[in-house]
């Protein structure tokens, strides 16, 4: 297992775990993550959130899943600032954009339980109206991904998330249907939903990370491996 070099510093410290996100044997990097103090790789790795290469955003939402859940074992109250930190920068106070921060909230939470049950409804707010509904189609992307996630692990956290996906299913945004179809897939088990079964005949195709891996989805194929609750 390839080890941080301690005196590493700044930007060197930081170009290091973009090195790292892009290395070839990603399991063996999680541990290098896991294994070095959560407080050191937190920082360059919120920095690789907002990342335009997909790759390194996507390892980097994975990297802090595993570093925050792994941190809650040891000082839940820690990671706590951690979760309430991706919060405040969803903020429109904070003026900040929030990239990637719905989509690691929901990887955290899928890797610590714990942290699921006390921060799952502020996750399913951010697409409700009539809570801190998300206005940015970016940013719903990434809350409608962290749900589904969520729903891998901890499906009976989100039965009341529902009825809040499916306006999106009738979206004009692909990525939002396709992203809507995933998630409630994965939370109804195979029932029918309002609006899947006009997805079955949705042949645009959309470029989604699901299941740690990029590639190109049909909405209608989405749409039908949630009614046959292949997922």
């Amino acid at each position: 297992m390839e080890k941080f070099d301690r005196e590493l510093k700044g930007r060197d410290f930081k170009r290091k775990v973009i090195d790292l996100l892009q290395a070839d044997d990603f399991a063996e990097v999680l541990e290098t993550f896991r294994s070095y103090p959560a407080r050191r790789v937190i920082n360059p790795l919120f920095s690789c959130l907002c990342s335009t290469e997909p790759q390194i955003k996507w390892r980097a939402v994975t990297a802090m899943g595993g570093v925050v859940a792994n941190l809650a074992r040891d000082d839940m109250e820690s990671a706590r600032v951690v979760m309430r930190r991706m919060i405040w920068n969803l903020n429109d106070e904070s003026g900040g954009i929030g990239w990637g921060l719905p989509e690691t909230m929901g990887e955290v939470m899928a890797q610590h339980k714990g942290l699921a049950r006390e921060y799952v409804n502020i996750l399913v707010s951010y697409i409700r109206e009539d809570g801190n509904f998300l206005e940015h189609e970016p940013l719903q992307q990434g809350v409608l991904w962290g749900l589904g996630r969520l729903a891998q692990t901890s499906p009976e956290l989100l039965q009341n998330a529902a009825p809040h996906l499916h306006p999106f299913l009738s979206s004009e945004n692909a990525v939002l249907r396709g992203l809507a179809a995933w998630t409630i897939g994965l939370l109804t088990a195979g029932q029918d939903a309002p609006g899947l079964e006009i997805l079955k005949s949705d042949d645009t195709e959309v470029t989604l990370c699901l299941n740690g891996t990029e590639r190109r989805y049909r909405i209608s194929e989405l749409a039908r491996k949630a009614l046959e609750a292949d997922v």
